[in-house]
């Protein structure tokens, strides 16, 4: 029998404004669905005009500009409406979705919902679940001592998978679902009898646990920053803009 991390896999990630879930813009984003290591995968990108300016800081990221994505970009109640659509299939498919960071993209994807769409990822996947597989929480789990960052371009680096054009929403997609199945491979043993379903679950109880142990260390530091807890998706807040 095929493990899960040798079968069809997809993958999410999205380019932004900035990194505040509440009040920050998707400006691209990409699903990349793969039905086996090796083959080629297919590949569907958005490119949205926000409505809100495109801080340089963000351009300097991903290369974005403002001028760009309100030249070519489409307005956002569509291109939100076609990436739940997008990911729901994927869930009805049963196909586990890669997302690296998941409480990010995922709850910045629901935001976008109840600006534009006055609905939420949860109203989309109400009936059929989705399983999602984040390269972060599983290999901070599976290999808590190890020293080091762990971004996207360090996970690469660590299990040997090319990343090529960083920050394009597309290729750390791809990066991403390749870093699962390179995970999934080195430990075999712990992973390939846990369904993505049981994954799931567990991977928000060791995203809590870590984000605790994060909380913890910050409190120790003298920083006082909060660390939410909630994996894949933060709860609403009611002053979201």
């Amino acid at each position: 029998m095929t493990s899960w991390f040798e079968g069809p896999l997809a993958a999410f990630d999205t380019e932004t404004t900035g990194v505040d879930t509440e009040t920050d813009r998707i400006v691209s984003a990409a699903l990349v669905v793969q039905d086996a290591p090796g083959l080629r995968p297919r590949v569907t990108r958005w490119l949205v005009n926000p409505g809100v300016p495109v801080p340089e800081s963000a351009t300097a990221v991903h290369g974005l500009t403002e001028e760009y994505v309100q030249r070519h970009g489409r307005w956002p109640a569509p291109v939100m409406y076609e990436m739940a659509e997008a990911l729901t299939e994927q869930a009805r498919a049963g196909r586990p979705l890669v997302v690296m960071n998941a409480p990010f993209d995922l709850t910045l994807l629901d935001r976008e919902l109840r600006r534009h769409r006055a609905s939420s990822l949860g109203r989309w996947l109400e009936r059929t679940p989705l399983h999602v597989l984040d390269p972060h929480v599983l290999d901070k789990h599976l290999d808590r001592y190890r020293k080091g960052r762990r971004t996207l371009t360090d996970l690469c680096a660590h299990y040997g998978v090319e990343l090529a054009g960083a920050h394009d929403a597309a290729a750390d997609a791809q990066a991403a679902l390749e870093v699962v199945r390179a995970v999934g491979r080195r430990f075999q043993a712990r992973l390939e009898r846990l369904s993505p379903a049981e994954l799931h679950t567990l991977q928000a109880v060791w995203h809590a646990g870590q984000a605790r142990g994060l909380q913890a260390w910050f409190a120790l530091n003298g920083t006082e920053e909060a660390v939410d807890p909630a994996w894949p998706l933060r709860p609403d807040l009611p002053a979201a803009a």
